[in-house]
């Protein structure tokens, strides 16, 4: 892969890469080292074609072919390896993003010999990829973190009234639930008279947990979250709205929490 990418980017010259890279590496019981060595000079070799280039790069889905017993745990060992690498060489015009692939997903169910993926493992890698690749496309950059793999369709998630607070009003949404797992969207919009420059909304869980996000700065401490806006999308006119998402997990139930909205 090393030696023919550079006539591949030549040849398409692309503005975001998708890395899902190492199974035959880990077969082949190379160093978790070697492995990120090889990694690095693939994004120098993407950046010297596109200064600007975006990287999703994931924690590979797991691998427990008949003739290799380590490499369940050798796949475990570079999958903790990633996101600090990924951290060390991320910049602002060329992000690296980590996007979980390995979480939820079967060996058994997902695959068809123990590594490569069958219908159903591509579904759920797709599903995986689908949110990070959404933001990046969109502008922005989605916090990497460990996910919950969606093993069912879109479903149509509840929306809370949205309380106003000075001229901010944010609005809550489940796009898409699977087991123990969903994926959240909050619209904020500007409903008063005069331009707003920032917006932190809040709101309460009754255990579920965030993992991933994109298009806000999103913490969470206990049941308490708040999400900021980030540069892009912070300054609203009246009447105009941004919108964020999030990965989240859950257990037991999903209730839709009220939403705060407040300027800055």
């Amino acid at each position: 892969m090393i030696t023919g990418s550079p006539g591949w980017l030549a040849a398409t010259r692309p503005d975001v890469v998708l890395m899902h890279f190492g199974t035959n590496d880990v077969w082949s019981n190379l160093p978790t080292a070697t492995i990120l060595a090889a990694y690095t000079r693939l994004v120098d070799q993407m950046r010297a074609s596109n200064p600007a280039m975006r990287v999703l790069v994931a924690q590979i889905i797991p691998m427990a072919p008949s003739s290799c017993a380590a490499c369940g745990a050798r796949v475990v060992a570079l999958n903790d390896a990633i996101p600090g690498w990924a951290a060390g060489i991320t910049t602002a015009g060329s992000p690296v993003v980590v996007v979980d692939q390995w979480t939820g997903f079967s060996t058994a169910s997902d695959t068809y010999d123990g590594v490569h993926p069958n219908a159903a493992g591509d579904q759920k890698m797709a599903n995986r990829w689908y949110p990070a690749l959404t933001a990046i496309l969109d502008g922005g950059v989605p916090t990497p973190g460990p996910t919950a793999t969606p093993t069912s369709g879109p479903t149509s998630g509840p929306t809370t009234p949205p309380p106003a607070d000075g001229g901010c009003v944010a609005s809550y949404r489940v796009v898409d639930q699977w087991t123990n797992g969903f994926q959240g969207e909050v619209t904020v919009r500007n409903s008063g008279s005069a331009p707003i420059a920032g917006w932190t909304v809040r709101w309460s869980f009754a255990g579920q947990q965030v993992t991933q996000s994109w298009n806000a700065a999103v913490s969470q401490s206990g049941p308490a979250v708040t999400a900021r806006n980030v540069a892009w999308n912070g300054s609203l006119a009246p009447g105009t709205s941004a919108t964020f998402g999030f990965l989240a997990g859950w257990t037991g139930a999903n209730p839709a929490p009220a939403v705060t909205c407040a300027t800055a």
